[in-house]
Parts: C-alpha cells; structure tokens; sequence
C-alpha cells in the first residue's frame, strides 16, 4: 500500500489526498516534484530507512541548520550532573556493561527542556519536555534521548520539520513564542491524526508539570537489548522520579511565567544546592517478538505504548543528579546529544521515526557547535579512552602523533605505531533479515490512530478529564480560523464522543460529522499507570512551603511548622511584606522574600501566621489577598493561626480538607485538593 491510510483531511473529515490537490507542486531544492511528502524511503513497509534517501535528508538536512547557534527545538534547557547505578544486573538480557553487576556506578549528564520555545522562552508553557540522558559508559557514551511523555506525534521522521514548524511561531509574525494555541499547530494536527495520542498527553496535566524532578521520562522508541550470546529482546525505556510525578494547573502555569521565567531551572538548581538531590528509577519494559506480534498495534510506531499493566516495569538501576554545572554554556548548551550514541548490548529497531533520528542529530551539531569536533567539547567527550583514524577540522584540539591516519595498515611491520583497530568485543549490530522492495509506505499496522489516546482518555480521573478537555477549548479558542476548528471536533468525536462534546459546548460551536478513520478504534483496557492522580504520592520531599507574617507574628509558631515541614523532607520559605525586618511577637525577624515578589504560585502549600491586627490590614492589601486567594484556586493546603481569618475570609476562602490550622498543615500538604476546583472553576 501506499500513504492511502492518510485520510480524514478536509473540512468535513471527507477521505482526500493532498496531492491530489490543484495548485504548486512540492519539489525538493533543485525542483524536483514529490509525489509522497509523509513517508521515508524503506526496504518493505517496515524495514529501515534506506540511506540512499535523498529526499528525507535534504529535508533533515535543511531543518537541522535552520537555527545558528540555537537548537532548533529544545533550545530552553537546564542540566545537571549525577551518576547512574545498576541495581539489578541484567548480563543474561544485555551485555551492556552498564548493566552488568549490581552496584555499578557511571556517571551521567542529564538536561531537560521546552520544545516549541527558544532559549530565552520560559520555562512553564504547555510542552512536551525533553529528557535525555548521557551516561559516560566504560564502553564509550550512550545517549538516551526521549521526553516526559512515552509517544511522540508522527510516525516518520520526514515530517518533523513539518510538525516543528506549524507549532513554532508564526513565519510571517514570529509569534507566539513557546505556544501551541494557534492556528498553524492545530491546522497540522488536525490534518494529521496519527498526532492524536501525543496531543492529548500535552493537553493533559503532563504538559504543565510542577519541576524537572517531579516528571516521568520515556525512550520514546522501541529498541533492542542484545546479550553476550546475541539473543535479542524488545526493550522500552522508563524514568520514574522519586518524589513521583506532579503537574500545575493552567491558571498556576500561566501565572508562573510572570512571577518566574526561570521557575523550573531555579528549582533543579536549588535543589541540587541544598543536597536535596532529583533521583529517578530506571525501568524497563522487556518483552519478545512473540508478545510483539500479539499486541494490536505496532511496537515500531512511536505514536504507541504498551501499558505496564501487559508488560510491566522491570526496575533494574537508580539515577541520581549531584552537581550543577560550574558554568552554563560550556555544559549545559554545549551539551550534544545523539541517539545514535549506543553501547554494545543496546540496538535499534527499523522505527521510522527513530531512523531519521540517527542521521538529524549528528547532522544538527555541526551547524550548532561549528565543527566535526564537537565530541572533544569536555561535557561530550567519554570518560573512556578512545582512539580512531579521524582528524583535522576546526577547532582540532588534539596534537595527534604518528604517521598512520588510515585503516588497515602494516606500519607495525617498519616499527611504528599503527594505531587503533577494530576489536571482536566491539559493538555489532544485531543481525537482521531485511527484505522487500524499496517504497515510501507505511505499513497499515501504523494505521489506528484513536484507539490509544482513547485509552487515555479513559484511564483518567473525571478531574484530569476536565482537564484535558479545558485545555482544547483554551487553545482552539485562539485559533481563528473556523474549519481547523470544525475539522479538529470531527476528529475528535471518533477519539470519544464525550471529548467532542465537552470541547464543541465550551467553544460554543455545533458538533460537525464525526471524520471518517481508516480503522475502527478499540476501546482497549484502561490503564490506571497512566493517571497522575491515581498514582499520586503524598509526601513533603521536594516541596516547598511559604510562611506569611507581619508584625506581631509569634515566632514560636513558625518555628514549630518549620521543624515539623522540615522533619517531614520538605523546606520552608518565609514571606513578609518588608525582608529586612519585622517587630515580632519576641525580637525582630528578617523574611526569605517580600510580598509583592513571592506570589504563591511558587510553592506547594502555603501558612499564615498573623495577629488579628496584621490579618484586617492585610486584607486591603491586593498582594496579601492575591496570595491566599490564587493558593485556594490552585488546589493548595493553607494551614492559619486562629488571627489570620480576616485575610482566609477576604480572599474567599473556604473550608474543606485542605484547609486547616498550623499543626495540620504538614500531612495536608501533600496532596492537593481537586474536589474543591468545581466550586471555584468552570471547567469542560
């Protein structure tokens, strides 16, 4: 077959084929006309990308240099440096040294990011996120190079360029930076389903997560582990954070970006410099062809997962970041990540996506970094020796001996050094059969494109639902164009009914036909791994509470909640409206951060210690009120002594569960309190 899986484009969700359409013909550089924009050059429907594609590359090509000297996607990232440790060996699944005995310890290089916007973005818009990982391996550097979200939004790695550039800014405008509520984003999506399971893992709470140290990562792809007798097995690669995943609501995100650009880079940093150091579980899922073949969809489509449910989490080492960076450009932006840096026990498989891959990332560097050198840059170089036959090119910084620059060579017979050779432990790929004829098809396996982001749908809680439904209406409210719309509810009424619905009410628009798929969804088993309510975990690690006083304020009682914060893993920020010092009860107290600068958008929970005098005060007071009112709408504990009730009763709050005295702020703190939202927000 075929691109003939490709259908549900056009206003009505009408089956229509672009190409087919009157007007300029696509063409290459030099003018060669296209007759297939969607998918890469194979041998058979789901054999490798054939190098011998011309078209994919210069497309890749292109798009890998369009942006000097800033990454073209992932340009706002932050890092840190740690170490990797094997906590149980798999010699029997992977000869991997890495993972060959328990207690193994590599270090590591991880960085985190934005996509969509540039390096001078913020850094809490609706996003996938980056997360990619470099351990500095005893067999050379393995690049893990995946997201906070297991799937990706296309199928074949020719149309990223194409996805990248309908959701960075406009081209005729340069706007909106770092922001898919647009009308290039979602006219692409819309016209393009096999996006779908992607989109409505960032348009749930995933998208908006709390910190770098409180999101999952994922591999993304499918790829091969191979062991020391050359068994095959599929692997999928997981990140679980240890103080569990954690996401902001809209309103918090976007108030965030005000209150702090650097909100989530100042977090990893701050972190790290009070020893409180990120910490993930490396899992893997491994299963065979046998159990690959029984799945209903493609192991090599990275639009797809496998639930843990069927395959389960093999925890088998821990990551644990350290140390910051002792300076930014040097580490953190030279940092060049490949997946085609693997180790010998680690494989690829023929994922299109995954494919184009291997050839984008080494390209981009040189236009990034300005040279073929870019490895011997201190945060890529190995920790391991290494040795090979390349040399020169700009910014050579080794003074290479010797006469031999070429392999084979016989100059250890004159008594000279002939330098490095290839070695039987070295890497090998994994032996395959490959056959078919060369084709720009994807295979009809590829072709459901609703019944996983349906699944999702179904796994969350009627909260997180809202959620994701609240989020289409916000951002296809900012598209203008009415049919992108109208095509995009068509699409959705086939991924559920409800979804449609709830999105078409709060847009105010009828419910068009539903578009028609080129497979029938299934309505898989719902997978509870996949909610972050449902595996929420109720701790004070990692968390940040604020403490509001004035004058007044009886230190005892802050002492007390500090201790009892702090004895509980979480930390305490004190919030006065003068820092340099406040007449208290006893002596004079200086606060962490004044008022007006420290809204409570920047913490988890929120404490108010004041006399009844300060509270009436405070309450004329747009930032005081702002303060407990916005942690109220956002879900948060608010623990007040009994003279703060004037300010809890100005700022319109409530009593539930998460509101409480001093001494029970602590437990209430580690949870957020989701049944209160319908009273204060009107959501899909």
């Amino acid at each position: 077959m075929g691109k003939g899986y490709r259908t549900d484009i056009g206003k009505g969700g009408e089956t229509q084929q672009l190409a087919d359409k009157d007007g300029t013909a696509l063409t290459t550089n030099f003018g060669l006309p296209l007759s297939d924009n969607e998918n890469s050059l194979k041998a058979g429907e789901r054999g490798p990308t054939l190098l011998e594609d011309f078209i994919l590359r210069e497309k890749i090509f292109h798009f890998d240099h369009e942006r000097i000297p800033e990454r073209i996607v992932h340009a706002r990232g932050s890092a840190a440096h740690g170490y990797f440790v094997c906590t149980d060996p798999i010699p029997e699944i992977s000869r991997a040294s890495l993972f060959s005995k328990k207690g193994k310890k590599t270090p590591v290089f991880a960085r985190f990011s934005t996509v969509a916007g540039g390096a001078g973005s913020v850094d809490t818009p609706r996003d996938v996120r980056g997360f990619a990982v470099k351990f500095y391996t005893d067999e050379g550097n393995w690049d893990l190079v995946g997201n906070n979200i297991p799937v990706f939004f296309i199928q074949d790695a020719i149309k990223f360029p194409d996805l990248i550039h309908s959701v960075k800014m406009e081209a005729d405008r340069a706007f909106p930076q770092a922001a898919s509520a647009h009308d290039t984003f979602w006219d692409f999506v819309s016209l393009m389903p096999e996006t779908f399971h992607t989109l409505i893992w960032a348009m749930s709470d995933r998208g908006i997560p709390r910190s770098l140290r409180m999101m999952d990562g994922f591999g993304v792809h499918t790829f091969k582990l191979v062991n020391g007798d050359g068994k095959e097995s599929f692997v999928k690669f997981h990140w679980r954070p240890k103080l569990g995943v954690q996401s902001l609501i809209w309103d918090e995100s976007a108030k965030l970006q005000g209150a702090d650009n650097d909100y989530h880079r100042r977090d990893l940093w701050e972190a790290i410099a009070r020893s409180d150091f990120p910490e993930w579980e490396f899992g893997l899922q491994i299963f065979d062809q046998k159990q690959a073949d029984s799945l209903p969809y493609d192991i090599l489509d990275a639009t797809k997962i496998i639930p843990e449910e069927i395959v389960p989490l093999r925890v088998i080492g821990r990551m644990v970041l350290d140390r910051n960076p002792d300076n930014f450009f040097a580490e953190t932006e030279q940092s060049a990540f490949l997946p085609s840096n693997i180790v010998p026990g680690i494989d690829f498989t023929d994922d299109p996506l995954l494919q184009g891959r291997l050839f984008s990332y080494l390209d981009t560097q040189k236009s990034r970094l300005g040279t073929t050198n870019f490895h011997q840059i201190p945060v890529n170089a190995p920790k391991c020796p290494y040795a090979n036959m390349q040399r020169d090119g700009m910014m050579q910084t080794h003074i290479f001996k010797g006469r031999a620059n070429y392999e084979p060579n016989s100059l250890d017979e004159a008594g000279e050094d002939p330098g490095p050779r290839p070695v039987s432990t070295g890497f090998a790929t994994a032996p395959q059969e490959v056959e078919g004829r060369k084709l720009r098809v994807r295979s009809e396996s590829f072709g459901d494109f609703y019944s996983q982001p349906r699944l999702y749908w179904n796994s969350m809680t009627e909260s997180e639902q809202a959620h994701i439904a609240s989020a289409m209406v916000f951002e296809l409210s900012k598209v203008s164009l009415e049919h992108i719309r109208v095509r995009m509810l068509s699409q959705l009424r086939v991924l559920h009914e409800d979804l449609a619905k709830r999105v078409a009410a709060g847009l105010g628009m009828d419910l068009p036909a539903a578009a028609k798929p080129f497979r029938k969804p299934l309505d898989l088993p719902v997978s509870d791994a996949l909610s972050i309510q449902k595996n929420w975990h109720a701790t004070l690690q990692g968390r940040q509470v604020a403490v509001l006083f004035d004058e007044g304020s009886d230190p005892s009682e802050i002492e007390a909640l500090q201790k009892a914060v702090t004895t509980k893993g979480g930390t305490v920020f004190t919030i006065a409206p003068k820092v340099g010092g406040i007449a208290m009860k006893k002596g004079v107290m200086k606060a962490d951060g004044q008022l007006a600068g420290s809204p409570s958008v920047l913490f988890d929970a929120v404490a108010l210690v004041l006399t009844e005098e300060a509270a009436t005060r405070l309450s004329r007071d747009a930032a005081a009120v702002g303060f407990v009112s916005d942690a109220y709408a956002h879900l948060k504990a608010i623990g007040a002594n009994k003279g703060a009730q004037a300010l809890l009763d100005r700022a319109g709050v409530a009593p539930d569960k998460g509101v409480t005295d001093l001494a029970g702020l602590p437990k209430a703190a580690t949870a957020r309190y989701w049944d209160r939202e319908e009273k204060i927000r009107d959501l899909a």
